[in-house]
């Protein structure tokens, strides 16, 4: 069998989704061991890739700039996207996947996938009206438009109608339509009122694909039981719940005081405010962000308990599966999910494992029990997703397609 991985984002760190991606490829060649797995990244800034260590038979690699543009372009944009409510710019961008797409001996490929990549798609809304798009698997790894992620602030308007008119053609060519997360999938396909399934192939993890021989720059604990956040604060994600339910525990057990720790490695626009609110609070600990390969060297061998935290407010819901979750189960640690009612992480960890956000006594008993748990069982395996990111799992999703 030959497989071809269409790609805009493999890099090593600052994204979730070259994490993922990286391993996708990495666990498609477990699946198939005797066939070929080619490659084509069309990227669209300068990064660190090591392609070197994906486990692909041929590469074709290219660097499309999509911050220039031709005074042909700009000029006449200013009126064009006013009056038909799409952008010359935009379609200048496809043109340029297009040329590479077009080029692609697709016949010769019995699976073909192209991933999705930030907020606008490019390469799979490049891909319309392209006979490849036919034979084409094609992963929507958040909502699209953006709008429709419940962490967004933006509002409908002509542009946005026009995005999801556009991938509507797009979704009604492709071969089929995947996504990582059963709620997406469902939201997905009913947002484009389609007669075309949208599959659910989970998000994984391979370490085969990261190089950890250079590891220099992790924290090693200084308590007993350390917490940690490692990510964004970003969309609607609320630390601030978790933090305040730590400070009553702590506050009312003098021996979790001395023997527990809350690490947060952080970025985002709420960084400041975070660490201005908890600067007087010896046990929370607020550090900068590192590489992937550090983060996770550092969750692996000095966190305890690791916290996700997913979209939460009053009126969100999650319906993403966050890329680290299939990170996270790798370890084999306990795991707070601090996450709305309506939540894919919900759906498939256990249940001591999450909490709602806007339940504080639920969120203080929770982590209270798994610190507890951890401190009475220090060799402590658990599996908070069960076997969801199992390679058996990997290959019914594959082979349901």
């Amino acid at each position: 069998m030959k497989i071809l991985v269409i790609a805009q984002d493999l890099r090593i760190s600052g994204t979730s989704e070259g994490v993922v991606s990286r391993s996708f490829i990495a666990k498609l060649a477990d699946l198939y061991p005797e066939s070929t797995v080619d490659l084509v990244y069309l990227k669209h800034v300068n990064s660190d890739d090591r392609l070197d260590l994906l486990p692909v038979d041929n590469i074709v690699e290219e660097r499309i700039n999509i911050f220039k543009f031709p005074k042909y372009v700009l000029w006449p944009n200013k009126i064009y996207w006013r009056i038909f409510h799409k952008t010359l710019k935009e379609q200048f961008i496809f043109s340029k996947y297009k040329k590479h797409l077009s080029k692609i001996d697709y016949k010769k490929y019995d699976l073909i996938f192209i991933r999705s990549c930030g907020q606008e798609y490019e390469v799979i809304r490049a891909a319309k009206n392209l006979p490849i798009l036919k034979n084409a698997i094609i992963n929507f790894h958040d909502p699209f438009p953006v709008l429709w992620d419940s962490g967004s602030k933006l509002e409908l308007n002509k542009l946005e109608v026009y995005k999801m008119m556009d991938m509507w053609e797009v979704v009604k060519q492709a071969k089929a339509c995947i996504s990582p997360s059963g709620l997406l999938s469902n939201d997905m396909e009913h947002l484009y009122g389609s007669n075309k399934k949208f599959f659910t192939v989970p998000h994984q993890f391979s370490p085969k694909v990261f190089d950890y021989s250079n590891v220099d720059n992790y924290r090693k604990k200084e308590k007993k039981i350390s917490v940690s956040y490692h990510g964004a604060i970003q969309f609607k994600r609320n630390i601030d719940v978790l933090l305040d339910a730590y400070i009553n525990i702590i506050d009312e057990d003098k021996f979790l005081k001395d023997n527990t720790e809350f690490v947060l490695r952080i970025k985002g626009d709420q960084t400041e405010r975070i660490k201005e609110k908890y600067k007087n609070i010896k046990n929370i600990v607020i550090l900068n962000t590192i590489n992937f390969v550090n983060s996770s060297y550092e969750q692996k061998n000095e966190s305890d308990i690791i916290v996700i935290l997913e979209n939460c407010d009053n009126t969100s819901h999650s319906n993403i599966l966050v890329g680290k979750a299939p990170f996270l189960e790798s370890l084999k640690k306990p795991i707070i999910s601090i996450s709305p009612k309506r939540s894919e992480t919900r759906n498939i960890i256990k249940e001591e494992f999450i909490a709602t956000y806007d339940n504080h006594d639920e969120i203080k008993n929770k982590l209270r029990y798994l610190i507890h748990l951890k401190m009475n069982n220090k060799n402590l395996n658990v599996s908070p997703f069960g076997d969801y990111f199992s390679l058996k799992s990997f290959r019914g999703s594959i082979e349901s397609l």
